[in-house]
């Protein structure tokens, strides 16, 4: 717009005004770095709630005495803390005894129910069973009931219970070295109280072995 002298009018200067408490978007700014504050406090408090614990580097079998070597330190996070009592934490002494009463996998915690002294009445029994007779899961450190089943030719016969509980101490793959086509050759654990270990080893290369897995 033109003034008496002939130049244009300059536009009012408007001033750059603070938004007042009643303006929204300050109540929304407020809100988003609220629950920032919250989300990054309990992301932090989750992580302080881990504790290191001892798990194995490798798998080790009923048998083995664990070594300082065989650790590697984990950290968890357990849903109750009083269950971290029932494992091995970095600040535990290991006990003198470090023998593992079963197997354990690679990367699992150390349980303290694992360890103890050898059993002198538990005999390392190897047999042969039909491969089709042993669980896929059955492996070393897995608990077992070892089953009998019928003669051949006995019809009327029902497969009986051998001897249950049976630590698995080793389970090699099946191999044509191992003997006859189709077999797994194991190592059980088996009390040595004579009439058990006798039947095992009776029927042992007979077709007639049959495990059952007990988780």
């Amino acid at each position: 717009m033109l003034n008496s002298s002939g130049n244009l009018d300059a536009p009012p200067a408007l001033r750059a005004t603070t938004p007042g408490w009643r303006d929204p978007r300050l109540w929304i700014g407020v809100a988003l770095v609220a629950v920032s504050v919250v989300v990054g406090a309990r992301v932090v408090g989750g992580a302080d709630e881990s504790v290191a614990m001892w798990s194995v580097s490798r798998e080790l079998a009923p048998g083995d005495v664990l070594e300082p070597s065989d650790l590697e330190v984990t950290r968890v996070r357990f849903a109750q803390p009083a269950d971290a009592r029932a494992y091995f934490g970095v600040d535990d002494e290991l006990p003198a005894d470090r023998y593992l009463l079963r197997g354990i996998g690679v990367g699992e915690m150390v349980p303290r129910a694992v360890l103890g002294a050898p059993r002198s009445d538990i005999a390392h029994v190897s047999v042969s069973v039909p491969s089709a007779q042993v669980p896929p899961s059955v492996r070393s450190g897995s608990v077992v009931d070892v089953w009998l089943a019928p003669r051949p030719g006995a019809e009327t016969a029902r497969a009986r219970l051998a001897v249950s509980e049976v630590t698995v101490v080793e389970a090699p793959r099946a191999s044509s070295g191992f003997g006859a086509e189709g077999q797994r050759q194991l190592v059980l654990g088996v009390a040595d109280e004579g009439v058990d270990l006798a039947r095992v080893l009776t029927a042992s290369g007979t077709d007639r072995l049959m495990l059952v897995g007990r988780g």
